[in-house]
């Protein structure tokens, strides 16, 4: 029997938002002896029934700098009826070690999401990270839903020489104005190196991110501040302010976004009589269009096809031993079919006919025992497909008892495996995912490098997940969030890859979260997707 009044009503739905979660630190400790910190922020959440903080994302690493203003965002669900609990913690970031145990703390907080989004009404969240450590200044506020994207053609003009050995390196930082009239950093543009006067790339940015006020438009926000910084890039992390301007959606749309000059002021300067600018930011050209979404593409009909790749390295042990990576207790997961089961169960909504290849490398496989780095576990000779994330799990135990763990640990192969039938497939209705899970560091490195630069054109993401508790720095390479990635004097197209390390979503008591470890894996796809997209219209 229904409840009173509840005839006709729609069922009960927990409220719930996307966020956006912004970071910027004052006054960090110093903790490198010939220069300053070089700090990362990491954000980790209890999840609700589960006793340990898992790591949900990480900031770029600004160089030298014990007041950084990080660019990368975290988003998250913002569940109203629920206590999320947060941890941010500050690290300087000074090898290529991927683990936070491997660095320097500069200091953590712990807030609540509620506590933070209840405070966006005065001057944020602020938080000392512990005594003489400084502060961490935390803002979050909803995800816009406007699909409305700027783009800007931009060039400098005659901007201040910086280098004592060449000219500048100059990039450009953008900020919206918020409400109670602070800034807050949104997009950065790629470095242009030696040059006084730079063309960048285009310069493509969402319309909400630029504004106060959520699900604006450049109309309600027309005469809202949009500020933009010139520096001269420098490699130590300390760049040299060149000038910044002001503008807004107005001025730039204004005359159908026709040129426009602005100089770029140096406020230190103006104390010089004689001095006018340090350089001119020429708009060549400026204009509003709404952005095609993923799911806009997946209505269409664009299909996602999944491909797996298993390492059968020796070093995952002996299958047989309780110790191996590789061993299959009974009706409990390994790592391996952990994330078999995190991503296939979600990625295979997108699948339409549920047939995954799924391959090995690294292992001795029958009947003579040769060493492949590109098997199908399914033991068949033509035909790689499995069904369904169950089929895969049963070629996978297959494999285990017919193939041989050997070595070494080789990318490439599998990578031009899928990168060959992607490269044949270019029609913008199918785009491909090849999920790669390993154990150990790789051995085929600049030839890694080189297929994923080749493949960073093709309809193709790569997801690497590692397990076990191997040093998995060399991944960090591969993927392309700070640096971008080049193989023998080329640059990839776009960044392809994410990688993930299970280790970091399993509790010291065992426990894991599927939901957030698929989340992790799999967030980056949509924007490569999108990139690819982008690329080629």
């Amino acid at each position: 029997m229904n409840p009173p009044g509840s005839q006709g009503m729609a069922p009960y739905a927990m409220p719930k938002t996307t966020v956006e979660i912004t970071v910027a630190a004052k006054n960090l400790r110093d903790r490198d002896l010939m220069s300053k910190s070089d700090p990362v922020c990491v954000l980790f959440v209890k999840e609700l029934g589960h006793p340990d903080f898992c790591e949900i994302g990480r900031t770029e690493q600004i160089k030298n700098s014990l007041n950084p203003q990080w660019i990368t965002k975290f988003t998250m669900e913002y569940r109203f009826e629920e206590r999320q609990l947060l941890r941010f913690s500050v690290f300087d970031w000074d090898n290529e070690k991927t683990q936070t145990k491997h660095q320097d703390s500069l200091g953590s907080i712990e807030a609540s999401l509620g506590e933070i989004m209840a405070s966006m009404g005065s001057n944020g969240y602020n938080a000392t990270l512990g005594k003489g450590s400084g502060s961490l200044e935390v803002t979050a506020r909803e995800v816009s839903s406007s699909r409305e994207v700027l783009t800007l053609n931009l060039i400098g003009n005659n901007l201040d020489k910086k280098d004592f050995m060449g000219k500048s390196d100059p990039f450009l930082i953008f900020y919206r104005t918020n409400q109670n009239g602070t800034h807050t950093s949104v997009h950065k543009t790629e470095v242009i190196k030696n040059t006084l006067n730079p063309v960048w790339k285009p310069v493509v940015i969402k319309v909400g991110d630029l504004s106060s006020s959520v699900n604006s438009t450049p109309a309600s926000s027309s005469e809202e501040l949009i500020k933009i910084e010139c520096y001269d890039w420098d490699g130590d992390g300390s760049n040299d302010f060149i000038g910044e301007c002001y503008t807004s959606f107005k001025q730039l749309l204004q005359e159908g976004g026709t040129s426009k000059t602005y100089p770029l002021i140096n406020s230190k300067k103006k104390k010089k009589k004689s001095y006018k600018n340090s350089g001119e930011l020429i708009v060549k050209g400026a204009g509003i269009h709404i952005e095609k979404t993923f799911l806009d593409y997946i209505s269409d009909g664009v299909q996602i096809h999944f491909t797996l790749a298993v390492d059968f390295t020796a070093s995952n042990g002996n299958p047989q031993s309780q110790s191996s990576l590789h061993f299959r207790h009974p009706g409990v997961d390994n790592q391996y079919s952990l994330a078999i089961k995190a991503v296939g169960e979600i990625i295979l909504d997108y699948d339409t006919d549920k047939m995954i290849p799924a391959l090995g490398f690294g292992g001795r496989v029958p009947p003579h025992g040769e060493v492949s780095h590109e098997f199908f576990l399914n033991g068949s000779v033509d035909n790689p497909h499995c069904h369904g994330v169950h089929g895969i799990l049963e070629a996978y135990g297959r494999a285990l008892s017919t193939v041989q763990l050997y070595g070494p640990t080789n990318f490439c192969p599998v990578i031009n495996h899928v990168a060959r039938i992607a490269s044949s497939n270019q029609d913008k209705r199918n785009y491909y995912v090849l999920l790669i899970i390993t154990d150990g560091i790789i051995t085929d490195i600049p030839e890694t490098k080189a297929a994923l630069v080749n493949a960073s054109l093709l309809p193709l993401s790569v997801i690497i997940i590692g397990v076990g508790k191997a040093d998995f720095s060399q991944m960090n390479i591969l993927d392309g969030d700070e640096n971008r990635l080049s193989a023998q004097g080329r640059y990839a197209a776009r960044d392809i890859v994410q990688f993930v390390e299970l280790q970091k979503f399993i509790a010291s008591n065992g426990m894991y979260s599927r939901e957030l470890l698929a989340q992790n894996v799999l967030k980056e796809i949509p924007s490569q997707f999108l990139a690819y997209m982008k690329m080629v219209s």
